[in-house]
């Protein structure tokens, strides 16, 4: 069975939608479990005034039935509070000429580093609005939704994602924890970072920034614990798990770089630094000394936990917007600007965890039967137990 999603709606539409098709039946889901998670993407220092308006809360309108999925399309409903105020500007029924040429709101002014003018010229939009209401970062919600749902899968299989901040505007946390002090510390503070002692000097960063009218930021991490081995393939280019990992994630709003383990940095150290010694013991059977490679090798889950990194560009609308040139008059003008963060990067912390989930699961579901739950997990167990006997 092949996982896969879609999402519609824009950023001030009346509602985000989410179709999941491919997950067993069976599976236990309610909207509490997703609603945790997506509380989690509202969350973070250095968030703008939207996420005081949403709250984000999601519908489950089909596919589930009684608290347990059915193995049928589940739809799930992100309602957007802040359409209320939008309804006139982003309703679906037509208007007159006069209407369109009085209509508020009109951006003619595309904005550097989004997909403004790109979009408008793609698309012959005259009111680059039709763009940004759907390559806003808002959708990221759905996406958190979608992963939300995988993790609740994953967990019946004791497979468990965290995720962190490791830095954020050039302050890093640069201690090499162990993944029982990550597990341990991953909500105890308001930028997602570890260690607590450098928590403070992100926050005034964050603050410089906004301050500055500028934005920030920085580099996350999500850990998937506990992984069966020879998930993925080394047979072909699409089937390799690292590869669609990182489509997924550079995939996500102002993401423009991922590696796993030691990433770049394996660029910095010879050979002997960083493969991964194969061992073996009669209790563990094969296992690695390091996890230089971040749990992958030839495409492939190693059985080590597996690390991804992603790069998060600063984010490009600005209070001191840079030049851009009117669409119409071809002036050159400062960028318009919609409501924004000065750094998004905690809960871009959180959405790289859901959509990393969502690689994760579908790369599962295609390896073992899994029209229902317990046909699913009883294929992972024996699984887990052929690579223990190896």
């Amino acid at each position: 069975m092949s996982l896969r999603f879609l999402t519609s709606g824009e950023s001030h539409g009346p509602q985000l939608t989410v179709i999941i098709e491919g997950l067993p039946a069976n599976l236990a889901i309610t909207p509490e479990d997703i609603n945790k998670e997506m509380f989690k993407r509202q969350g973070g220092y250095g968030r703008g005034r939207r996420m005081k308006i949403e709250k984000d809360s999601v519908e489950i309108v089909s596919g589930v039935r009684n608290g347990y999925t059915l193995g049928s399309p589940v739809t799930i409903i992100v309602t957007n509070d802040d359409f209320s105020h939008w309804k006139k500007i982003m309703g679906v029924a037509p208007i007159s000429e006069a209407e369109q040429e009085n209509m508020k709101r009109v951006i003619t002014k595309p904005r550097p580093g989004h997909a403004d003018l790109v979009g408008g010229m793609k698309y012959n939009h005259r009111d680059l609005r039709n763009v940004l209401e759907r390559s806003s970062a808002r959708e990221t919600a759905a996406r958190v939704a979608v992963g939300a749902v995988c993790k609740v899968l994953l967990e019946t299989l004791n497979i468990n994602l965290y995720s962190r901040v490791v830095e954020i505007g050039g302050i890093k946390d640069s201690t090499n924890h162990t993944l029982e002090t990550i597990k341990q510390n991953i909500d105890t503070n308001d930028v997602r970072v570890i260690d607590d002692s450098i928590a403070q000097a992100m926050r005034e960063r964050i603050d410089e920034a906004k301050k500055e009218g500028d934005s920030i930021g920085g580099v996350v991490q999500t850990i998937v614990e506990n992984m069966p081995i020879g998930i993925g393939s080394y047979v072909h280019y699409d089937r390799k798990l690292d590869g669609r990992i990182a489509q997924s994630v550079v995939s996500i709003n102002a993401f423009k770089g991922v590696s796993f383990g030691e990433g770049f940095k394996a660029a910095e150290k010879p050979g002997s630094q960083i493969q991964d010694e194969i061992l073996y013991s009669e209790t563990k059977g094969f296992y690695r000394g390091s996890n230089h490679l971040g749990g992958l090798e030839g495409g492939m889950s190693n059985g080590m936990p597996i690390v991804v990194n992603g790069v998060m560009k600063p984010i490009p609308t600005l209070y001191k917007p840079l030049n851009s040139v009117d669409i119409n008059s071809k002036e050159i003008f400062k960028a318009s600007v919609e409501r924004s963060d000065s750094c998004a990067v905690p809960a871009a912390s959180v959405v790289v965890e859901h959509v990393v989930a969502f690689e994760i699961a579908k790369a599962l579901l295609e390896e073992f039967q899994s029209n229902h739950i317990d046909q699913f997990k009883h294929q992972v167990e024996e699984r887990r137990k052929l690579n223990a006997q190896f």
